[in-house]
């Protein structure tokens, strides 16, 4: 275990790239800071010891007051389509990149998030409130216990400063680890220079996509076949991204080009949501008036949002024909992912081709009588026991008696017996999801440096298929007061 900072081994891979691609820059300490809460279990998945965790120095990092040793701070540069518009340059306008750290577990780069203007803030503070670091930081870790792709976070400093939004606030620094959160919007920021697309390329291929070196795909000696192997990479993480999602119930809010990970994870937590009662277009984020990135969309914007980075890596000489082939592949990749997730939330040993119109039924029951998504499939794996309970959470019961009577006929065709469907029903259908009103509940506790409710949702979303004894309370669908609760863009 690592005890002490000097004992952290830290690279710079990413300021290695030429200057272009950054800015270095110290963050902006926050005045009188404390740690909020720290993810003790991430932390020890990364080496590091509560001795490491309880020093000061460790504090004045998390809080922007003082570099990892060894590190070269900066801020990276990047562009995107938002809402579907060209917004041209953006980049980490409060984010600092703080160095990249080795540990038995792989490499993490170290980012604060809220720490201050950057040159790429634009009418931005640099800063980011307690509000949105309590979100983010919850809902890294309730994906990464969904075994959903995903950036992490080590740890949330906070402070008194004040922060202007639509009241005024406190701020709020937020840890946040990943192997690398490159987009693709970096690589839309240098589509019109081959020179710097290809540095970026090989960077990004010879850390996490090195066989992209090796296979034929194209002309796979030269950039343009590097790029196919690395756009068929992206593709084929970014479908399986959205079907996950998708079969959690799980809406992004601010799909922009900018939020959209090279490696497939879920990144740049703002307005999300995890549905409560189900609507097919349902929209989290207040601020997406037009519907953009409702639930239903998401597979058809990840699509759009790879078009874009098809069209960013053009410069670097693939045929246009050769990209389509690559991007066509996209929805047959999301089909077998969502088929998978969906037979195993069924729980069927195999998808057979009737079974598509079997979930349709399924979101159409659900959409129009606005049943909970989490309690829906959960509950599901007992139906067939006692069927009457069952149909009886749903408005429409004749409806939901027709569905299951179709579901009784396909199990029993799959042949599977019920306890080890039940079995691997449970272990895929969670109990518990970070609903909205338990985040807010977690983030009104803080604000009053409470940390306690962090630390219940922590446990149980860790391992969400678990269902705990004495905590009914975090399994249960919002009172109608807790339903309506807004979040925007606004952070």
């Amino acid at each position: 275990m690592i005890d002490s900072i000097s004992d952290l081994k830290v690279v710079n891979s990413y300021a290695t790239l030429p200057a272009a691609f950054y800015t270095k820059l110290q963050p902006v300490p926050l005045n009188d800071p404390r740690l909020l809460h720290v993810n003790h279990a991430l932390a020890h998945e990364m080496g590091l010891s509560e001795q490491f965790l309880q020093n000061p120095d460790f504090l004045r990092i998390c809080a922007g007051a003082a570099s990892l040793p060894e590190g070269e701070t900066l801020a990276a540069v990047y562009s995107g389509h938002q809402f579907g518009v060209w917004a041209g340059q953006l980049g980490d306008g409060r984010a600092h990149l703080l160095g990249e750290v080795v540990t038995s577990t792989g490499h993490w780069e170290w980012q604060l998030k809220g720490s201050g203007k950057t040159p790429y803030s634009r009418m931005g503070d640099g800063k980011a409130v307690l509000r949105s670091s309590v979100r983010e930081y919850l809902a890294s870790e309730a994906m990464a216990g969904l075994g959903i792709p995903t950036t992490r976070a080590l740890a949330i400093a906070v402070s008194d400063d004040p922060v202007y939004r639509e009241t005024i606030e406190t701020a709020a620094i937020v840890t946040r680890v990943a192997p690398s959160f490159v987009r693709f919007g970096t690589f839309e920021h240098f589509a019109s220079s081959p020179s710097a697309q290809q540095a970026l390329l090989d960077y990004v291929v010879d850390r996490f996509y090195p066989d992209c070196r090796d296979m034929k795909k194209g002309k796979s000696d030269n950039y343009a076949g590097l790029a196919l192997c690395f756009l068929d990479k992206v593709v084929q993480r970014t479908a399986r991204l959205m079907a996950d999602w998708m079969t959690v119930g799980f809406c992004h809010g601010v799909m922009n080009t900018d939020n959209m990970s090279v490696l497939g994870l879920t990144i740049d937590y703002g307005p999300y949501g995890f549905m409560d009662a189900f609507q097919a277009d349902h929209i989290c984020n207040h601020t997406d008036t037009q519907g953009r990135y409702a639930w239903n969309a998401q597979p058809s914007v990840g699509h759009w949002n790879l078009i874009r980075l098809a069209s960013a890596l053009m410069c670097l000489g693939p045929e246009t024909e050769d990209l389509k082939a690559v991007l066509d592949t996209y929805e047959s990749a999301f089909l077998r992912a969502y088929q998978s997730n969906m037979s195993q939330k069924f729980g069927l040993i195999r998808w057979e081709p009737d079974d598509q119109q079997l979930a349709d039924d399924w979101w159409q029951l659900l959409h129009t009588t606005r049943a909970d998504f989490t309690i829906s499939f959960r509950t599901l794996a007992d139906a067939l026991d006692n069927p009457d309970n069952y149909v009886s959470q749903f408005s429409d019961v004749e409806a939901a008696q027709s569905w299951l009577d179709d579901y009784r006929a396909r199990v029993m065709r799959d042949g599977r017996s019920d306890h080890d469907r039940r079995k691997a029903m449970n272990a895929v259908n969670p109990v518990y999801v970070l609903r909205n009103h338990l985040a807010q509940q977690a983030i009104e506790a803080a604000q009053d440096g409470d940390a306690s409710k962090i630390d219940t949702l922590f446990m149980l979303l860790r391992n969400p298929y678990i269902e705990r004894d004495g905590y009914d309370d975090f399994a249960r669908a919002p009172s109608p007061s807790e339903e309506h609760i807004q979040v925007s863009c606004s952070s």
